[in-house]
């Protein structure tokens, strides 16, 4: 099964609650957080443009929800306020008078956070899985301070609520199992975001700072406020796989997460469909950038596979052609999404010199489902692991390629040839997928 997340309204860690859940996940699986910590998940149903969506609000333990202050009605309210996004950065206290519990219990670093998580009694994936997401806030968080991951301490994403935001959602994909999680581009919002430290455009830096760890991408607006939180993006972050727009899917259920804010034409809500891919290529939304050089040194064109990579192009080929007067020149050709476009042209002018990037316009590219599996070789009693990619169309296995620079380094170690390491790698994962004991 896949989980795709559409991101076209951002997310935070209670949508992704409120979404998961109505795809299907059981609501019985919170039951550790709530037992171990001094907070409740209330969960409701809120109407946003029209459509009903389930609203998770974290609350301290012993407040009614008619105390809580929170939206569970099913009608439109314009000024809602937006706590779940406005508490993600402000530093003071920001527990109300309502019950919430942003902001509630004290504020961590990363060790006292993964103690906590350690204490719920998880099973061993299910706490992995939130380690690492923390893990990854503290990278995001460390980045943007100066500081050391282990050292910095949480404000908001290590209190009692953010735990119950981050566990609850690792809680609640692992209860519907998915083969994968993909996200469309995450949509940031606009405007400014109010910190301790100042006042920041949106997107914040720690989701800046998620986003380069991330595989998706982030998009501007639709509206101006904040709507991708950096609760949300560490949990996107660390379980989805980014693409260009949603997979075909045969649905088999679908559910809506409720944001705290209304707006007047955007309904402000994270959808996620759940089902099995339908056995056809993905089509993907791309353009094509291209530019004829004809004084580039061969370092600069054999490094534009690494560095326009890393501006997030897709592919990148270099042909060898006759420019005017007969010259010897190429002709490089950039696969890129359209909203990673302006980007890598940038990146390619500065490291070519070119003058001009010509942009062939959005079109489409068919692509397979694909993903890596790490695999462990046995050699003369010593275990080395190789990255697999394994190429689906549906449940359909039609292509499995070992990565080169892993086998390259298994050779050295063990004077095998390349080739050899890479047909044995290949072969495990071949016979372990027709064994069926692996997807």
């Amino acid at each position: 099964m896949i989980l795709s997340f559409d991101g076209r309204m951002g997310a935070s860690g209670d949508m992704l609650l409120g979404a998961v859940l109505a795809a299907g996940a059981a609501p019985a699986v919170l039951d550790p957080v709530e037992a171990a910590l001094d907070v409740r998940y209330d969960v409701g149903t809120a109407t946003r443009c029209g459509i009903e969506a389930t609203d998770v609000t974290v609350l301290r333990t012993g407040v009614d929800s008619d105390e809580s202050g929170g939206d569970h009605s099913h009608g439109d309210d314009p000024d809602g306020h937006d706590t779940e996004h406005a508490h993600s950065h402000s530093h003071g206290d920001d527990t109300d008078d309502h019950g919430r519990a942003e902001g509630s219990g004290p504020h961590r670093t990363l060790p006292e956070v993964v103690e906590v998580v350690e204490s719920l009694g998880l099973p061993a994936g299910v706490a992995a899985d939130a380690t690492g997401t923390f893990e990854l806030l503290a990278e995001a968080e460390a980045a943007v301070h100066g500081t050391d991951p282990v050292e910095t301490t949480f404000h908001e994403v290590g209190t009692d609520d953010a735990i119950a935001d981050v566990v609850g959602a690792t809680l609640l994909l692992a209860d519907l199992s998915p083969d994968r999680v993909v996200t469309t581009p995450l949509a940031t919002g606009g405007g400014t975001v109010e910190m301790s430290h100042g006042v920041y455009p949106v997107p914040a830096p720690a989701v800046v700072e998620l986003a380069e760890r991330a595989d998706w991408s982030l998009r501007g607006g639709p509206v101006e406020s904040e709507l991708l939180t950096p609760t949300g993006a560490a949990i996107l972050a660390h379980t989805a796989d980014g693409v260009g727009s949603l997979p075909s899917l045969d649905v088999a259920a679908s559910g809506y997460g409720a944001g705290d804010r209304s707006f007047e034409h955007h309904p402000n809500v994270l959808r996620v469909l759940a089902g099995e891919t339908t056995g056809s290529l993905r089509r993907e939304q791309v353009t094509v950038l291209e530019t004829h050089l004809d004084d580039a040194t061969p370092e600069a064109l054999g490094g534009l596979q690494e560095t326009l990579a890393e501006a997030g192009a897709l592919d990148v080929t270099v042909l060898p052609t006759t420019m005017k007067k007969s010259r010897p020149g190429h002709l490089v050709k950039v696969v890129v999404a359209p909203e990673n476009a302006r980007r890598v042209a940038r990146r390619l002018a500065a490291e070519t010199g070119t003058l001009g990037v010509r942009e062939h316009g959005s079109g489409h590219r068919f692509v397979a489902d694909r993903q890596h599996q790490t695999i462990a070789l046995d050699v003369d009693g010593d275990s080395f692991e190789v990255s697999v990619k394994v190429a689906r169309i549906g449940e359909e296995v039609y292509d499995v390629s070992g990565e080169f620079d892993d086998a390259l380094a298994v050779a050295r170690a063990t004077d095998l040839p390349v080739r050899a390491v890479l047909r044995r790698a290949e072969r495990t994962v071949r016979d372990v997928d027709t064994d069926g004991t692996d997807s």
